[in-house]
């Protein structure tokens, strides 16, 4: 966090000097007064000057979108990006030029790129933020292909009376497969086994 300690002859003018130094605005920063000064007799003798501490906040928001920039960059692929923000959730939008290999084999790269970007952008905020990181639909595709994978493992497990365990996935990604069995009463869902390893059983 950038700070630094202004002194003026008061609060008022210690914070102007301070956010002119920083080169930001009040609403940026936060304000700390160490010393709201004294003005002494005929405002010369005994005088002290106001000293106050001004610290820049990090947008949170901000920080995330450095963070992909710095990432796609380290990997050579040039992405356009646009940011959604709805309440506490934030969805990352990236396109552009060779997005295949921030997609990976079924989304592994982009679900560690998201996993990571959960962390950075609550690292020092003070609201909780939940992260979606998309790359040219990918999600939307991406819940297709599992929805329609659930239906067809619900009917093999309808068909051979056995329970039928997928592939390992992300809990946001067995979430989808939940729900798109969960109004179907001849099967039922749970999930098995330890992380990165956890996955979904459908039982007739």
């Amino acid at each position: 966090m950038k700070e630094l300690t202004a002194r003026g002859q008061t609060v008022e003018e210690a914070v102007q000097s301070a956010l002119k130094q920083l080169n930001t605005t009040r609403d940026q920063v936060e304000i700390q007064i160490i010393d709201e000064g004294k003005k002494g007799l005929l405002g010369v003798f005994g005088s002290k000057p106001a000293i106050v501490k001004v610290s820049i906040i990090k947008n949170p928001i901000i920080e995330a979108e450095n963070y992909i920039r710095e990432v796609t960059s380290n990997m050579n692929v040039t992405v356009n990006m646009q940011t959604l923000v709805e309440a506490n959730h934030v969805t990352f939008n990236l396109s552009g030029e060779n997005i295949a290999l921030l997609i990976g084999k079924r989304g592994q790269t982009l679900n560690a790129l998201q996993n990571l970007l959960q962390l950075v952008i609550n690292k020092e905020s003070k609201v909780y933020y939940t992260v979606t990181l998309d790359a040219e639909g990918y999600r939307s595709r991406r819940k297709e292909t599992l929805e329609a994978l659930a239906l067809r493992m619900a009917d093999k497990a309808i068909r051979t009376k056995r329970k039928v365990a997928l592939e390992p996935m992300p809990a946001f990604e067995r979430k989808i497969i939940h729900n798109a069995l969960q109004n179907n009463r001849e099967v039922s869902t749970y999930s098995d086994g330890d992380d990165p390893h956890r996955h979904i059983v459908i039982k007739p």
